[in-house]
């Protein structure tokens, strides 16, 4: 007699998969951990298949699991198709959506993959800009929905998560330990100034060795053990990696993400991609600026 899967538990599992973790993943569903954990266990029973290999401190795939996430994918997203079409309405239109290149990866993708589910006709145009230039189009009207990388949040800005800056530099690099130390950023990064201050304060002696337009120069050169960067906590590009300096460095500054909405003809729209943004970064936790 054919059986049916819990589309709630196999959702939890899929999550968890694509999350990497139980805990971000339950930030993801709105859940607690333990009903994320209750709900996986309960899937398992149910096949007779062990999901997860929990023999190791992160949470890792089984073989069977590997299977069942390839399954799991593509009945979800015909689920939602249809859940989408049958009970919502026919949103139509175009939302500009404008995130600092550093902070795209990891819930940007997962963001624009779900908005997509519910509402299949709304095209989201997503540029990649500084935190300044992205203030300056949402002034001008280009676009409807931003998140900013700042220590502070303007009015009507909402704080998503407040992020740890860390250097970073080439894998087993030295450049970290050179004097003057030598920095790489863009001309535009918002994080310049804070870093230079930092140095200041605990008398490093620096100088900027690289100076560019371009993210992918910086990159270069920092993953070249040229210089030294600073990124976002968690948001390390390929080909570098945190520096264990020991406190040889400064501690950096504290960041906030933030995100501000536009008001005009596309706030509607602008409002559901807003709640998909706060979903991915736990939702009830941002506060919003007086």
């Amino acid at each position: 007699m054919p059986r049916n899967l819990d589309m709630t538990a196999l959702r939890s599992f899929v999550t968890v998969a694509e999350c990497g973790g139980v805990t971000r993943a339950a930030g993801q569903l709105h859940l607690t951990q333990s009903a994320v954990s209750m709900q996986i266990k309960r899937l398992e029973e149910s096949l007779g298949q062990p999901l997860l290999d929990r023999s190791g401190r992160g949470v890792a795939l089984s073989a069977q699991g590997e299977q069942l996430l390839g399954y799991g994918r593509r009945i979800l997203r015909l689920n939602d198709e249809v859940w989408s079409r049958m009970t919502h309405s026919d949103y139509e239109g175009e939302i500009v959506f404008g995130v600092p290149h550093d902070i795209v990866y990891p819930h940007v993708p997962l963001i624009l993959q779900r908005f997509a589910v519910d509402y299949p006709r709304v095209k989201v145009t997503l540029i990649s800009s500084y935190t300044r230039g992205l203030k300056a189009q949402m002034a001008r009207g280009e676009v409807d929905l931003i998140l900013t990388t700042e220590q502070d949040v303007d009015a009507g800005g909402v704080t998503l998560a407040s992020k740890q800056l860390e250097w970073v530099g080439a894998p087993n690099g030295q450049a970290w330990k050179q004097r003057p130390l030598r920095l790489a950023f863009e001309y535009a990064c918002i994080f310049r100034a804070g870093v230079q201050v930092a140095l200041d304060s605990a008398d490093v002696p620096w100088e900027m060795a690289v100076e560019s337009d371009s993210t992918r120069t910086v990159e270069a050169s920092v993953s070249a053990d040229l210089a030294v960067h600073a990124v976002v906590s968690g948001s390390t590009p390929p080909y570098m990696e945190a520096v264990r300096h020991g406190g040889a460095l400064p501690q950096l500054p504290e960041i906030n993400i933030n995100m501000y909405v536009a008001k005009g003809a596309n706030a509607e729209l602008a409002g559901h991609l807003a709640r998909a943004v706060r979903g991915a970064y736990g939702g009830p936790t941002a506060v919003a600026a007086e």
